[in-house]
């Protein structure tokens, strides 16, 4: 069996990324859907939202459709993921890259609009703080692993077009006999 053979597969330290991606988009929806849903059907978004109202401002509903449409979109994109992941697919390494990279630029932008709206309470609170440390630390261990690793070069190979080669011309005996007939032989 080759060297590169030998790491070949999702073993060793793609086991944790695999579990990752498998509990990401299950915590995600666990944490994010009750929270838009009761938001956008009991009246929060439209008090929010509706000028006059006591806790209306202008950075609200811009606020809570980005941050309602950044979730739906990290929920489609961990599943894409999850599908490169499994095919092996050469996709994977770069996809999962911008996927870690994404939060670690989105995060702070949101930490900043939110703290434009004086809400009673600090926009940097603990579990804000939390997520961008999860963030950081996933992006430091996993975005250089993608680039280094033996086993991630070896393994998502998938869907990559191989370089055409040429057919090697064999001269073979007309090789010869055109050649003899132009008198270079």
């Amino acid at each position: 069996m080759s060297n590169e053979e030998n790491w070949k597969g999702l073993k060793g330290w793609l086991v944790l990324v695999g579990i990752g991606l498998i509990i990401f988009p299950a915590r995600l929806a666990q944490q994010s859907v009750p929270l838009f849903y009761n938001m956008f059907t009991d009246g929060s978004f439209e008090y929010l939202t509706t000028p006059g109202t006591e806790s209306y401002h202008p950075l609200w509903k811009p606020l809570l459709l980005f941050e309602a449409s950044y979730n739906a979109l990290l929920f489609i994109g961990s599943l894409f993921l999850l599908y490169l992941f499994f095919a092996k697919h050469h996709f994977f390494p770069k996809g999962y890259v911008i996927f870690l990279f994404l939060p670690l630029l989105i995060l702070p932008l949101d930490l900043w609009l939110a703290s434009l709206i004086p809400m009673g309470e600090d926009a940097l609170d603990p579990a804000s703080l939390k997520e961008l440390a999860r963030s950081v630390v996933a992006a430091l261990i996993w975005i250089p692993y993608m680039f280094v690793s033996k086993r991630v070069k070896a393994t998502f190979v998938n869907g990559k077009s191989q370089p055409q080669q040429e057919p090697q011309q064999n001269p073979g005996p007309n090789f010869v006999e055109s050649k003899k007939e132009e008198g270079s032989l």
